[in-house]
């Protein structure tokens, strides 16, 4: 029997069918500023791919059926394989297939770092799981280039533009993913307290370039499917990296063995999984005892991914929120009408901009490489605290937009569930809050030069604002600041530089309506804590318009 009890009205219908890119006014005016022009047309193609019904639903897929363990095949023999829904695959595929692994080191264009970062959020805004064996496979790039005779066996597999799934010998593929492992139970972040061993095959000291085998374990080891990792392991000469491929030169599996798949809050999509190395064979790559300082060197790129994922996720939060409040009629207006509402809304829209600012001027300064102190002061000093920063209010961030939602926001039949579970997991990812902004301040120890020359470039863009300055000033006094004090506020001082940036790019390249109110709201302790307490005489109607733009 048909009972028709209610009508259905107002029900908004799931964001679906649009361009990712053109709809992104800040982020199409970044690229351009990177010299990505030549990429407008790509970065429009992947957009409206992403942007598509069908990669949508393929992305849903590829997170409600998560990836399973067949540890042993059915005559008992160990094999180790992951299990994946079909919609990974073809998730990994078209980000494969778009350049987003290697493109700025296979892409000799100008421009080739601003399109990888446009193209690297999006992608992360529609399927964030995918972002981290992309992040790992490029980040591992400038490592192995400082071993040519390796390399030159990676390389045309690295630069690929070809997905290939299969788990077979590096000789057989067409595209290679490279992975990392260095977490261990008993040390986490603390990686010095390392205990897996690796020894010479040949005896002796070994060194670089020598064949090790390698007993031990990794707490987390992601994407373990991947071709290779790199791995940390303790030596007679100290904690050295080794580059430990999934077969054996033999073609033989390696003796890395999966012990079980984590069950993750998010990311589910991505398979990270708990490892034990029985005799695995790994190749020395660095100096001996210098592993730390070699793997860390991926960590500052792959840091530099997860400003650009948390910026992708803030980005889609927002406009998941405008769009929902746009359509969703309450109280005889829509959504997006109410002034409160207004006010949460634009709040939200000047944390996605700032936050793509930072991500592509950050980027810039890798593309530069031009060893300048201002270059440096980005890559070494900024990345950690921007990693810091951008994840955290993205967590915040999620929650208010899941809020405009209402109950519709907190099941999963929507997006936001999804959004709002992949959140923390950048902030705890290549080290923890603490560890970022104690990494900032160990750099600026470092190159103390670097922090004046970022405080100077900064005071050029913001000496008219009496109450900037003062910030600017508090900025400089760290390197004066006792040892104890200094660590205890570390979070203070990363959160203060990070906004202090954010100002000035935002002043630099964006409507004054924006910049005003940014700054306006970010310096007052009264405002910026929870979204939606922007002042009074902010422009919200045309900060929200300016954010999504259909």
């Amino acid at each position: 029997m048909n009972w028709n009890t209610h009508e259905i009205t107002n029900v908004v219908a799931e964001l679906s069918d649009y361009n990712v890119y053109s709809t992104d006014v800040a982020l199409r005016e970044a690229v351009h500023r990177g010299a990505g022009q030549a990429f407008d047309a790509e970065l429009a193609g992947y957009g409206a791919l992403l942007g598509r019904a069908s990669t949508l639903r393929m992305a849903d897929a590829a997170n409600r059926f998560a990836p399973t363990l067949r540890a042993y095949d059915r005559g008992g023999r160990r094999v180790d394989v992951v299990e994946f829904h079909p919609a990974w695959h073809g998730i990994m595929k078209i980000m494969r297939e778009q350049g987003l692994v290697a493109m700025p080191f296979a892409d000799a264009r100008p421009g080739a770092w601003a399109a990888y970062a446009a193209g690297f959020s999006m992608h992360g805004q529609i399927e964030a799981g995918s972002l981290c064996p992309a992040s790992m496979t490029f980040a591992c790039i400038p490592v192995l280039q400082k071993e040519p005779e390796l390399f030159a066996t990676l390389a045309a597999g690295l630069y690929s533009k070809k997905y290939d799934e299969r788990d077979v010998p590096i000789e057989q593929k067409s595209s290679l993913l490279i992975g990392m492992g260095m977490t261990e139970k008993q040390g986490g972040s603390d990686v010095r307290s390392n205990t897996t061993r690796a020894t010479a095959i040949s005896g002796g000291d070994g060194g670089r370039g020598n064949e090790y085998l390698l007993v031990g374990h990794k707490w987390f080891f992601s994407a373990p499917t991947s071709d290779a990792h790199l791995v940390l392991a303790r030596t007679e000469g100290g904690l050295s990296c080794f580059y430990v491929p999934r077969y054996r030169p033999d073609g033989s599996k390696n003796a890395v063995r999966i012990q079980r798949l984590k069950e993750k809050l998010g990311n589910r999509s991505n398979a990270s999984s708990e490892v034990e190395f029985e005799d695995a064979w790994g190749l020395m790559i660095g100096d001996v005892g210098r592993g730390i300082p070699t793997i860390i060197e991926m960590a500052t790129l792959t840091r530099l991914n997860c400003v650009m994922g948390s910026a992708g996720l803030i980005r889609q939060a927002v406009v998941q929120a405008i769009n929902y409040a746009n359509c969703r009629m309450a109280f005889g207006k829509h959504l997006s009408e109410q002034p409160l509402m207004r006010n949460v809304l634009a709040d939200m829209a000047l944390e996605s901009e700032a936050a793509t600012q930072l991500m592509m001027r950050l980027t810039d300064a890798f593309a530069r490489g031009d060893g300048s102190l201002l270059a440096r002061a980005y890559q070494r000093i900024v990345t950690p605290a921007a990693k810091f920063w951008i994840a955290k209010r993205g967590i915040e961030l999620a929650a208010e937009a899941l809020e405009v939602f209402g109950g519709n926001g907190y099941v999963e039949d929507g997006p936001m569930a999804r959004l709002y579970r992949e959140m923390p997991v950048i902030s705890i990812w290549e080290g923890s809050g603490n560890i970022m902004a104690l990494d900032m301040l160990r750099a600026i120890a470092r190159e103390p030069d670097a922090l004046v020359a970022l405080v100077d470039d900064l005071a050029a863009k913001l000496a008219d604002d009496a109450h900037l300055r003062a910030q600017l000033a508090a900025l400089l006094n760290i390197s004066r600041t006792p040892a104890d004090e200094l660590e205890s506020s570390a979070r203070q001082h990363a959160q203060r530089l990070i906004l202090l940036i954010q100002a000035a790019l935002l002043r630099e390249h964006s409507p004054a309506e924006v910049a005003d109110a940014f700054i306006a709201s970010r310096f007052d302790s009264q405002c910026g804590r929870v979204y939606g307490t922007l002042p009074d005489h902010t422009q919200h109607a045309a900060i929200v318009g300016r954010a999504w733009q259909q």
